[in-house]
């Protein structure tokens, strides 16, 4: 079984432009997450996928393998059917670029233990700790089934506790699995209504009625969404040394 770990990259981002560029303790954030990609001995190969020459020279520059990819895409899932397209494999490990911080333990969970003949999605959620984290909407919160089958994702604080104040909230990770079914039907697929008024591309199988794995892992990442997530990872890998 061939596995490959994709990080897509960016260099416009509405919140933080050249965010895979931001510089932590002297290396940019793409290369911090990429070497926690590489403990990842599962990986057969590991990519960056981006749309813009300067993220694709600092790779070369900190001898990171990069692939070049369309400027035109919407998100992160339409960058892998790009790969896909170019790369054979099982499956497709995307791991989000603003991640510095993610646990090679938390990536491994989420790679299905053998090859899917039929469309295949999964994804990782883990406890929210933080009440903050529950109301900030870069926060996706995750409801699922009895079987770990992804209901709902939203950006609003979900479930409502109105018959319990017994409410676990559970957040996604920045790490998806898709095999190459999984891309093709995304990229086939018309944005739905929940997906564009959430802005959240997983909607797209959710609304379609097609399964979405999510593995409960217990890890604290922090993903890079403002300049003020930057200064707290930074000072994080600065306690680390």
């Amino acid at each position: 079984m061939k596995v490959i770990g994709i990080i897509p990259a960016r260099y416009k981002s509405s919140r933080f432009e050249g965010k895979p560029l931001a510089d932590i303790c002297g290396k940019p954030m793409i290369w911090w997450t990429y070497m926690q990609v590489k403990k990842v001995k599962e990986f057969d190969d590991i990519l960056v996928a981006t749309d813009d020459k300067r993220i694709f020279d600092v790779c070369e520059k900190y001898g990171m393998k990069a692939l070049m990819t369309s400027d035109k895409h919407q998100t992160p899932t339409d960058r892998l059917h790009e790969v896909s397209e170019k790369i054979e494999s099982d499956f497709y490990i995307s791991i989000n670029g603003d991640e510095p911080l993610i646990d090679p333990k938390t990536i491994i969970s989420v790679i299905p233990k053998k090859k899917c003949k039929e469309i295949y999605v999964g994804n990782i959620i883990t406890t929210v700790t933080d009440p903050v984290e529950v109301i900030d909407f870069t926060n996706l919160k995750v409801v699922t089934n009895n079987k770990g089958e992804g209901v709902y994702i939203s950006r609003s604080p979900i479930p409502y506790p109105k018959g319990s104040m017994d409410c676990i909230y559970k957040k996604h990770v920045g790490v998806y699995a898709f095999n190459k079914k999984a891309l093709d039907f995304y990229v086939n697929t018309a944005r739905g209504n929940l997906e564009i008024i959430e802005d959240i591309d997983l909607l797209r199988y959710i609304e379609n009625h097609i399964k979405i794995h999510f593995v409960d892992v217990d890890c604290h990442t922090l993903s890079v969404d403002t300049t003020k997530d930057l200064k707290r990872v930074e000072n994080i890998i600065k306690g680390m040394k």
